[in-house]
């Protein structure tokens, strides 16, 4: 299940992608697939240790086309381990609400990215959001979640100070909006409720089956109650472009 959308946001084979908050590596796969050298960087360990033995299944199964290459390793948002413009491409999804310094994020994947080089952010968005927060404290306020919910302009303009150009956004996932919903009103890791189950089971086969009806339901949706904003931004080749004037995105909340 993918957040971001390839066909607004152009990978090419060799790009040098850096996988940020890689988690369990549904974007870092992708990437590699498309014949991309790609890290994927996570500071948890055990997901590190299972996108490495995903990479090496990928490689066996001939899933990557030659020259392809894929890395996971631990590593800090931030403090990135790579010298300055090392990545033509870099994905961060569903991090940045986590991380106190979300600045501190948008310098390093700045620093890290060639100018010229393309950057996809994406967060869960503002409004159903809201509601997961109404709906329960245990949501958020544990170690490690949530600490804030972004509104598109906001975190567009976040993204113009650390000397991105956006150019262009949209929401995904609608259908996954009222299963986190339904969760955070039954009880987060009360997975045994039986609307919380039948809903599981929806997305399971939707997932799976990718049935047409579904797909069309969500396109529909997403611009209504999609759960994820994303974000697509380019890095200028000169500074001075830094304090110009994008073209007009979407920031629909």
């Amino acid at each position: 299940m993918l957040t971001v959308d390839f066909t607004r946001f152009p990978l090419a084979p060799g790009d040098r992608v850096l996988d940020l908050g890689c988690g369990g590596g549904r974007h870092a796969f992708e990437c590699y697939k498309r014949g991309a050298q790609v890290v994927a960087l996570d500071q948890n360990a055990e997901e590190i240790r299972e996108v490495a033995k995903w990479f090496a299944a990928m490689k066996e199964a001939g899933e990557a086309p030659a020259g392809a290459t894929a890395t996971a390793m631990e590593g800090d948002a931030l403090n990135l381990p790579f010298p300055d413009e090392s990545f033509d491409v870099v994905i961060i999804s569903e991090v940045m609400e986590h991380i106190p310094d979300d600045k501190g994020v948008l310098a390093e994947m700045v620093r890290v990215l060639k100018p010229g080089g393309r950057i996809a952010v994406t967060v869960p968005r503002y409004g159903p959001e809201k509601v997961c927060w109404a709906l329960s404290d245990e949501y958020h306020e544990v170690e490690g979640g949530h600490i804030r919910i972004y509104k598109a302009d906001e975190l567009l303009a976040k993204m113009r100070q650390a000397g991105l150009k956006p150019y262009g956004t949209h929401h995904a996932h609608a259908l996954h909006a009222p299963y986190w919903w339904l969760k955070c009103a039954f009880g987060v890791d009360n997975d045994k409720a039986l609307p919380v189950k039948a809903y599981h089971k929806l997305l399971v086969w939707d997932i799976m089956k990718k049935p047409a009806v579904t797909r069309i339901a969500e396109q529909l949706l997403n611009p209504v109650v999609g759960k994820s904003f994303v974000a697509y931004a380019t890095k200028p080749h000169s500074p001075s472009l830094r304090g110009g004037h994008p073209q007009p995105v979407d920031a629909a909340q």
